[in-house]
């Protein structure tokens, strides 16, 4: 995925907030009457996607292949999707995100698609790659129970990527492409690898992607550690765990190391991307996909690696922090022909292209040869990213709280914490206060 989609994602997630006073809705099953226009027809179908996600010639194509349906494009806007979901009058299928997908699935506002995928011969359950458990709800946990969404493309969020020229200029060792970095280890090379003149910072030795998300690497080093930060029925948190303590602690470490951006000295543009593209970053924690932006970049290609997410812990936990993908809400009048673009899109020619493009690893396990592997950074990724599949996991999602929430909340104490205003187990306390509070206003909600 790129940055936009990224960015795209915390939006939704803002949405979801303010889907609280939505009521929840009956089930139906899929395909039930009243719901398709049982090939009867012309039928037109509302898609809400970004314009980049269904370019023109997309469309084209498949309505061609399937002369009975129209798209109607309506461009991603969280504020209209919520608009359109109170309203009784939602989307027939929407883009969004499988991380933080269960706040949606647990208000019964999304379509149970196992019915779908039980009968397709396209899209089969024993093809999804395992990020697609991030989109399954059932029993009042994520991962287990019907698929309320497939996911487009993905990466594993932790992995490193970096310039093997600033090593060299450095003298610090290459990164390992199959063991795990320790934390510790990892903010050391950072240290080595900034730069700073006249007082400013002329290279960063490490990007976090601060302002994409805090709680996606903190809880990946939670588990890392063998521990948990939810209850188990995700109705409250622990943040003062000595795991949660550790992570937190990390980050305040870092931001006072002053070797990378933080929400005190963010980037201009808000992405590690063209800093690291200008040289002046050494290491950034992005996913597979971040190999996208130096297909034809190259004055970049010939010191670009990736390597594994680095580890906290002993346990190797390497998760995906968004997994861009689509759902179908459950009061779409058009569900049939919803699916069918479902099919055309997570595993017809829009797939292959995307898995072609080399911009995040492809929901589908069957597509996974089609990634590229022309240029030599592409080799190296793509054996790096087949062996961190290994160790994929999904992350622990209540539906009581967005990941909007908590990463204001994170970010507001990581700041007092490095300014020094709170020491990290008061921080981590008020944490645990401040979540618990949103989870019980969310469970009544939900009920």
């Amino acid at each position: 995925m790129d940055p936009s989609e990224l960015i795209s994602r915390r939006r939704l997630l803002v949405a979801a907030g303010g889907l609280a006073a939505v009521p929840l809705l009956s089930a139906c099953n899929a395909g039930s009457s009243g719901q398709s226009s049982g090939g009867k027809g012309m039928v037109t179908i509302t898609v809400m996607f970004g314009v980049n996600d269904l370019p023109k010639a997309m469309i084209a194509d498949f309505e061609a292949k399937n002369p009975g349906i129209k798209i109607s494009l309506v461009q991603f806007e969280p504020a209209r999707l919520n608009a359109m979901i109170a309203s009784g009058n939602p989307p027939d299928i929407a883009i969004g995100a499988a991380v933080g997908s269960a706040n949606t699935n647990a208000r019964g506002l999304a379509t149970d698609l196992t019915p779908y995928l039980d009968k397709s011969q396209t899209l089969r359950k024993d093809d999804l790659q395992p990020v697609n458990d991030n989109f399954r709800w059932g029993g009042g946990k994520i991962g287990q129970g019907g698929y309320y969404g497939i996911v487009k493309d993905w990466s594993q969020d932790a992995t490193l990527w970096y310039n093997t020229a600033l090593f060299d200029e450095a003298k610090v060792p290459y990164l390992s492409d199959t063991e795990p970095t320790p934390y510790d280890e990892l903010l050391a090379i950072a240290k080595k690898l900034t730069e700073k003149q006249a007082g400013k910072t002329k290279v960063f030795g490490l990007g976090l992607e601060w302002a994409w998300s805090l709680y996606g690497p903190m809880t990946t080093m939670v588990l890392q550690q063998g521990a948990q930060i939810y209850s188990e029925d995700l109705t409250q948190v622990d943040f003062t765990t000595p795991a949660a303590r550790r992570a937190f602690g990390w980050y305040v470490e870092f931001a006072r190391a002053g070797v990378g951006p933080t929400s005190f000295n963010p980037l201009p543009d808000g992405s590690d991307q063209s800093t690291f593209s200008a040289k002046r970053m050494a290491i950034t924690q992005d996913g597979y996909w971040f190999g996208g932006n130096f297909v034809t970049d190259k004055s970049m290609a010939g010191s670009l690696r990736m390597a594994p997410a680095p580890i906290m812990g002993d346990k190797r936990v390497s998760p995906c922090y968004s997994g861009q993908g689509a759902w179908i809400p459950e009061k779409a009048k058009h569900k049939d022909e919803a699916w069918k673009f479902m099919e055309y899109f997570m595993a017809g020619p829009p797939a292959e292209e995307r898995a072609k493009s080399g911009w995040g690893i492809p929901s589908l396990k069957s597509l996974l040869p089609k990634l590229p592997q022309e240029l030599p950074y592409q080799k190296q990724a793509f054996a790096v990213a087949q062996n961190e599949l290994k160790y994929a996991t999904i992350l622990p999602d209540s539906p009581y709280v967005t990941m909007d929430a908590w990463n204001l909340t994170l970010d507001k104490h990581l700041q007092r914490a490095i300014k020094g205003d709170q020491p990290v187990d008061a921080a981590c306390a008020a944490i645990t206060t401040e979540i618990n509070k949103l989870l019980k206003q969310g469970k009544e909600q939900i009920g």
